[in-house]
């Protein structure tokens, strides 16, 4: 059985409107206890998010032009906007949770199985991602550590599931999540396909192979590109 991002997402979302100040924004992240909120339009959809980095930016370009009383001419600082630093000069400016926020944001929907959520916040680098309905609104939100639960499971729930996965055809030992499976099967493949099915289980964590079995076909198998 595959988890989804629905059974592991938090619904009771910290969220900010675009027009929200700075200072709601720094103490909701503060009061919530969070590195980062989704940013909504006035419909509840999501723009951006707005994360401690992002107001942070104001604090770095202060110090690295005024720290020293030195304010550079206008042209000078409007520079920065066209280049690599343009997007971080940028959100030092800001004083709305619309001019601060990182955009588009990076959402996912709560069908989306719980490893493409892991995949997606790991291609984007980010720690969190939007949940969203088929309209583009604010469902929930989900974190890494809210992936992490899916490796929480109960080993007799895994155990059980390993159970009908396999049909009852392996002994199943679950021990902190560590799957061990023993017995003999009719041909190796059979053993092979079992541990595949054992290790795509939710809450896995290893698969412990003390299988054997009777027939070694995928020995039999001719060799790609053979004579």
């Amino acid at each position: 059985m595959t988890s989804f991002v629905e059974n592991v997402m938090t619904t009771d979302v910290a969220a900010v409107n675009e027009k929200a100040s700075f200072h709601t924004v720094a103490e909701l992240l503060i009061s919530r206890g969070v590195s980062g909120v989704p940013v909504l339009d006035d419909d509840n959809r999501v723009l951006g998010v707005v994360s401690e980095a992002d107001l942070l930016a104001k604090e770095e370009f202060k110090e690295r032009y005024y720290g020293d009383d030195y304010r550079p001419p206008l042209r000078a600082r409007v520079r920065h906007t066209a280049g690599s630093e343009g997007s971080g000069f940028r959100k030092s400016l800001g004083e709305t949770a619309g001019a601060l926020m990182t955009s588009p944001a990076h959402v996912i929907t709560a069908d989306t199985p719980i490893v493409s959520a892991a995949r997606l916040m790991d291609r984007f680098g980010v720690k969190r991602l939007p949940v969203v309905d088929a309209d583009g609104r604010l469902a929930g939100i989900v974190s890494r550590r809210d992936l992490i639960k899916a490796f929480l499971r109960p080993d007799k729930d895994i155990e059980q599931e390993v159970r009908e996965a396999l049909h009852g055809r392996a002994a199943v030992v679950v021990s902190d999540a560590v799957v061990t499976l023993s017995g003999t099967y009719a041909e190796h493949s059979q053993a092979v396909t079992a541990i595949r099915l054992a290790e795509n289980i939710d809450g896995v964590v290893a698969v412990h192979d003390d299988l054997s079995w009777k027939h070694d076909d995928i020995a039999d198998l001719p060799m790609w590109g053979g004579a």
